[in-house]
Formats: C-alpha cells, structure tokens, sequence
C-alpha cells in the first residue's frame, strides 16, 4: 500500500485522470478520443468504462482503480462490500475486484426523501489471465418517490478525475 500512497502523493495519475475524462466527452461527442472509453448509459445507470492502455502500464491501471475508489469515499461514499472473483472460461480466466460504494444514509435537507446524491457507485477491475482488462465505473440510481433526484453523473467523473487538478511544485 505505501507505493499506492507514493503514487498519489507523487500526482501520478494526473496524466491519465485528464486524458479519461477528456476521451469520455470525446466519446459523448462523437469524436475519436486520445484514450479507449465507452460510455454507459441505461434508464437508472450511468458510467464510464476505461480500457487498459500499454501506454499507462499494469501497475499505474491497477493504481487508478483504488484511486477512483478512494475519491468517490471522499465525498462522502461509504465502501459497502468488496469482492474477488475468478470466472474459469474455456480459454482464458477472468479476474473481477468489485466495489460498492453507497451515499450516506441522510435526507435531502428540508425534505424526507433520501439523498442518493449520484446513486450507489459499482466499481469494477477486471483482468483476463491477470492482465489488465478494464475498469467499470457506474452510478446506478434509485427511480422511488422515496429517493432524491440523483445528481448527474457528468458531475460524479468530473469530481472524482479532477480534470483541472493542477500538479503540486
């Protein structure tokens, strides 16, 4: 863990963070885009899929999942489960790491309905024969009278990749 801490201590992910974000409304817009991203968007489920690149290497891919893991608990997410699978195909074996990151049990404020700011966060790392595949970031929303409008998810990427984050000196 404490490479992953040097990692972000060093801004290492600045480089990418800024090239996923941009590949994502490159996608959006119809243009080719600088990284391999595919957009996912459902009634009640919005998201990214980010392809893993040679250019980033295993280790900075594999470093950026826990990266998006720990901004999403910065505001405010709690980790719900976690969880390791290994899916034997004919040909090849499939290594998943999940996460679940849910709101903070609360009401919108001046209201009884339950904030689900972006919806519960579905987080997923997945290799195939331990080489990096790609990582799965969704927000899948509640659609209940009980439940707040959920907040756009163009917001969540934007505040979990910090586009304009600028390098420390």
């Amino acid at each position: 863990m404490a490479s992953y801490e040097a990692w972000v201590a060093q801004q290492a992910y600045l480089k990418w963070a800024k090239a996923f974000f941009k590949s994502y409304h490159y996608i959006k817009a119809g243009l080719n885009s600088p990284l391999r991203v595919q957009a996912v968007r459902d009634t009640h489920m919005q998201g990214i899929i980010l392809f893993y690149d040679p250019s980033i290497g295993e280790e900075n891919f594999s470093f950026f999942f826990n990266l998006l893991k720990d901004r999403a608990q910065a505001l405010g997410y709690t980790l719900h489960s976690c969880d390791k699978l290994k899916i034997r195909h004919e040909r090849y074996t499939e290594q998943v790491e999940k996460h679940l990151l849910t709101p903070p049990a609360s009401d919108l404020p001046g209201t009884s309905l339950c904030n689900q700011l972006y919806g519960n966060i579905l987080l997923d790392y997945i290799r195939v024969n331990r080489r990096p595949g790609y990582i799965r970031f969704i927000a899948n929303t509640y659609n209940d009278f009980h439940f707040s409008e959920p907040l756009p998810f163009d917001d969540l990427l934007e505040k979990v990749l910090q586009p304009d984050e600028e390098e420390k000196k």
